[in-house]
């Protein structure tokens, strides 16, 4: 498990780079947090970092925002917070997501669909200590 303490928004291209490079084997990243943690932020980040020059923000109502990029990747930013229960993310087509080839997957509130979750991904746990946020990297 690796950690990373930041004390300003100006830190979170260091964790978005930390985070990409250790998903980078299976592309799947899931974060959790309390409501306001910095979850979308922080996904704005990475987007950025992958080249996203337009971040829609977190895809509450519609469940997806879908990004493509020139190198024929698709990133798929979910955010489950709103499902009532785990059939909510197959109803939506998550089986086939999960069979994509050249895509990123990043998920907001996993814990919703726990069962649905790959083998292999990368968990992101945002956390607060003092006056700095934690982001705390664990591979499944």
């Amino acid at each position: 498990m690796e950690k990373i303490v930041c004390n300003s928004l100006n830190d979170l291209p260091k964790v978005a780079a930390a985070i990409l490079e250790s998903a980078k084997e299976n592309r799947f990243v899931a974060f959790t947090g309390d409501l306001g943690a910095g979850k979308t932020t922080l996904i704005g980040k990475i987007l950025k970092s992958l080249g996203v020059n337009e971040f829609n923000g977190s895809p509450t109502f519609s469940l997806v925002n879908e990004y493509y990029l020139d190198n024929d990747f698709t990133i798929y930013h979910f955010d489950f917070y709103r499902l009532k229960n785990e059939e909510e993310a197959l109803d939506i087509g998550w089986d086939e997501y999960l069979q994509k080839k050249n895509a990123w997957i990043f998920v907001e509130w996993p814990e919703k669909i726990e069962n649905l979750l790959p083998l292999h991904f990368l968990l992101v746990k945002i956390g607060q200590e003092s006056s700095n946020r934690t982001f705390e990297l664990k591979m499944f």
